[in-house]
C-alpha cells in the first residue's frame, strides 16, 4: 500500500483530512475502510484534543498525481500533464505521452516532438484520463 497524497483543508462543514492510497492492481473499498479504521484509532489517541475533523480515505482516481521519480517510471506510456517553475520551450504547462525519466529529466512526447523537462522544475504532474485504451486524449 502506498500513500499518494495527503490534504488537510477547511471546507464547508468543517475540516477534512483526506488521504489518497494506491497499490498494484488498484484500491478496493475494503482497503479504504480498513485504512480509515486503523487511522481513526491512532488519530483519536494522539490528537484527542484536536479540533473536530472528517477523515476520508480514497484512491487517487484516474488523474492521480505523479510526485515521486518512480511514478514517472511506473506510468511510462500514459498521457500526463506537467507544470513547471520555469519556461521550457516558451511554456510552463505541458500535456503529452510520458516516455519515462532518464537521470533527472522527465521526457514526454508532444506533437511527435520529445520534450525534456528537468525533474526539479516540475511543480505538479498528474495522469490524464484516457477515455480509451488507444492512448488518445
Amino acid at each position: 500500500m502506498e500513500l499518494v497524497n495527503i490534504e488537510y483543508r477547511r471546507e464547508a462543514g468543517g475540516k477534512t483530512l483526506r488521504l489518497y492510497i494506491d497499490k498494484p492492481g488498484g484500491v478496493t473499498l475494503d482497503d479504504c475502510v480498513n485504512i480509515s479504521r486503523q487511522l481513526n484509532n491512532l488519530l483519536d489517541v494522539y490528537f484527542d484534543n484536536a479540533d473536530p475533523y472528517k477523515l476520508e480515505v480514497s484512491s487517487p482516481g484516474p488523474e492521480r498525481p505523479l510526485s515521486k521519480e518512480d511514478d514517472f517510471i511506473r506510468f511510462k506510456g500514459k498521457n500526463i500533464k506537467i507544470k513547471t517553475t520555469k519556461l521550457i520551450d516558451g511554456r510552463k504547462d505541458f500535456m503529452g505521452l510520458l516516455l519515462g525519466i532518464t537521470g533527472a529529466t522527465v521526457n514526454i512526447i508532444i506533437d511527435e516532438k520529445t520534450i525534456a523537462i528537468p525533474y526539479k522544475q516540475i511543480t505538479g504532474a498528474q495522469l490524464v484520463n484516457n477515455y480509451g485504451d488507444d492512448g488518445c486524449l
